[in-house]
């Protein structure tokens, strides 16, 4: 495992950021703030859907009001993100937010940074300072160009304003829509700084191509132990922002597996069934159940949970039968056409019980019935059903 960077820790509301807590999960809503009933609907959403912290614009003092609102009836810390206006941001903190985000190419006038940063240190509401590639102090931008060395450059002047009112409750973010610009620049602002950093890649567009992208930089990042806190900014319903962060933390080992997830092979020419539809299948069914199980779709008994045995519960196709296995071990033969629903019923039994208590069911004479079948297969296909060592052979009588 990667050693994570050590930071301060920032408390956004009761959600811990830095300081070796659990990487959080952020996203942004797209009703109007000033819409209470709906903004609160989609923030009970999106906190479902995975997001521990959750930013609504504030761009008029409707939106302001609508905060005042929104924050006494939100099930996760609210966030004000705040553009050119500081009058703003101060009738945010009014309304009781928990954090503050700020464009320091936007309000860019030290004094009224200095007056914001003083009431935040007052009330106790930090702020994270959002550096944007596509909105940088003119200034900076002629000295250093479209660079990291800008982005940093930004943050660090923001940081100095704060300095001078002894206000250092801060997390920053450096974001570009450039995937090699924005790690570059995080990697540059770690380097310098102990503060939480929040990732992104801003503007990453619509899914798939946005998720890839945003992925490619937020995942380097954290694989490198740099990053506290996550948002991927698409051109999508924002649900689907919490719930691609939420994966990516569960994929890299960051969070607690919290929903489904499905392990399946590519198929290959030792495949039973169709591996694509079954895994379809699967997924539609144990998605609706919504256990956090680990599941794996294998195409033949041959190899299939050997391969999958890491996993907490699998189905392996083989002579028109399902091989059903909990970590490795044969549990069940199914007829194909009961597989999926079995696969259900045993991830719902491991949800409730454990798979400890769950493999107590097993059929003692499922595991004969399952070598038998991978004899038979090997016989007929033979250990190497996609001939690579009759190629390997080929090779080395070419050497």
């Amino acid at each position: 495992m990667f050693e994570r960077r050590q930071t301060r820790r920032v408390m956004v509301g009761n959600v811990p950021v830095g300081g070796g807590s659990p990487v959080s999960v952020q996203s942004m809503t797209t009703t109007k703030t000033a819409d209470v009933d709906g903004t609160l609907q989609q923030i009970y959403s999106l906190a479902a859907a995975g997001a521990d912290i959750v930013r609504c614009t504030c761009n008029d003092i409707e939106a302001a009001e609508g905060l005042a609102r929104i924050v006494p009836r939100s099930p996760v810390p609210i966030v004000a993100d705040i553009h050119f206006q500081y009058k703003l941001a101060l009738a945010a903190l009014d309304a009781g937010v928990d954090c503050l985000r700020l464009n320091p190419g936007n309000i860019r006038k030290p004094d009224h940074i200095r007056i914001v940063a003083s009431e935040c240190r007052d009330r106790a509401v930090p702020v994270r300072i959002g550096v944007n590639a596509g909105s940088l102090d003119p200034d900076i931008e002629e000295r250093f160009g479209m660079t990291s060395e800008a982005m940093v450059e930004s943050a660090k002047r923001e940081l100095g304003y704060f300095d001078e009112v002894g206000f250092h409750d801060v997390k920053i973010s450096v974001k570009a829509s450039d995937v090699r610009l924005m790690v570059g620049a995080y990697r540059m602002l770690a380097d310098v700084i102990d503060y939480p950093l929040h990732l992104g890649v801003t503007e990453a567009g619509p899914p798939p191509a946005g998720i890839m992208k945003a992925t490619a930089g937020i995942a380097t990042l954290l694989n490198e132990g740099i990053g506290d806190t996550i948002r991927y900014s698409l051109t999508a319903d924002p649900l689907e922002e919490a719930r691609v962060g939420r994966q990516l933390l569960e994929a890299l080992g960051l969070r607690e597996r919290s929903g489904l997830d499905l392990i399946a092979c590519p198929s290959c020419g030792r495949a039973e069934v169709d591996v694509i539809a079954v895994a379809r299948a699967a997924q539609d069914a144990l998605s609706k159940a919504n256990l956090p199980v680990q599941v794996a779709i294998m195409g033949c008994v041959v190899n299939g949970p050997g391969e999958a045995k890491g996993a907490d519960l699998g189905i392996a196709a083989g002579r028109r039968r399902g091989h059903l296995f909990v970590r490795g071990e044969v549990v069940r033969v199914v007829p194909e056409a009961e597989m999926v629903d079995v696969l259900v019923e045993w991830a719902e039994r491991i949800a409730e019980v454990g798979v400890e208590e769950a493999l107590t069911d097993k059929d003692e004479a499922a595991a004969a019935e399952a070598e038998a079948d991978r004899a038979a297969l090997l016989d007929v296909q033979g250990d190497d059903a996609t001939n690579s060592e009759a190629v390997v052979e080929l090779i080395r009588n070419r050497t």
